[in-house]
């Protein structure tokens, strides 16, 4: 994507566990990124503190404050552009995206999901496994198209779901493979290994 060290933009909404692991493995030397900003739509979550603790610029909004989702998506374009920003990886952040942000970032922003997509797609992906009965789950990074969690598809883990498995318990195991998946996803990006101008060519409609 560049020849520079890939400048990427964090959003998540949470408690940043996911932020945290990408922070982290860029300090071990496992990810070669900048990252240029911190996105959150609630000011006073935990993600913020990691990225104040880990000297990552941050912007915070609250959505109730502007008149759409179009206006406050705008003022986060002009923080990315000003950034230079290359990547937007999304992680953990709940809201809904306009045209606005993924027509300014196609091809050029990634997401996480508690699920083997296409099952599952949305909210509470690891109770919708558990309440389907599967044997089967695990973790899906995949780019972001504007859908439900319907764009190309990066990579994948799968898990297996125990008898004794309850939501916490699974999700607690499927954290540990985010942390893991989504740092080398981004690092095979970084690294050209994984082309996200192909995906970008190959858009329709």
């Amino acid at each position: 994507m560049t020849t520079r060290p890939l400048r990427i933009a964090v959003f998540a909404s949470g408690s940043g566990s996911n932020f945290q692991a990408i922070v982290d493995a860029v300090r071990a030397g496992r990810l070669d990124v900048r990252i240029e900003l911190l996105v959150c739509d609630k000011p006073n979550a935990a993600v913020v503190t990691r990225a104040q603790q880990a000297d990552v610029p941050v912007h915070t909004f609250r959505p109730k404050e502007y008149a759409s989702r179009q206006d406050y998506e705008r003022e986060i374009v002009t923080h990315l552009q000003e950034k230079q920003v290359d990547l937007i990886v999304l992680a953990g952040y709940m809201r809904i995206l306009t045209e606005v942000l993924v027509e300014a970032y196609w091809g050029r922003m990634i997401n996480i999901h508690p699920s083997l997509l296409p099952s599952f797609p949305g909210l509470h992906a690891v109770r919708q496994a558990l309440d389907h009965g599967v044997k089967i789950t695990g973790v899906t990074v995949h780019v972001v198209d504007g859908g439900l969690d319907s764009g190309p598809i990066l990579a994948q883990r799968a898990l297996s779901i125990e008898p004794d498995d309850t939501e916490d318990t699974l999700s607690s195991r499927i954290h540990a493979i985010e942390h893991d998946l989504y740092p080398q996803v981004i690092d095979d990006i970084a690294a050209g290994r994984i082309d996200l101008t192909q995906l970008s060519n190959k858009r329709t409609g």
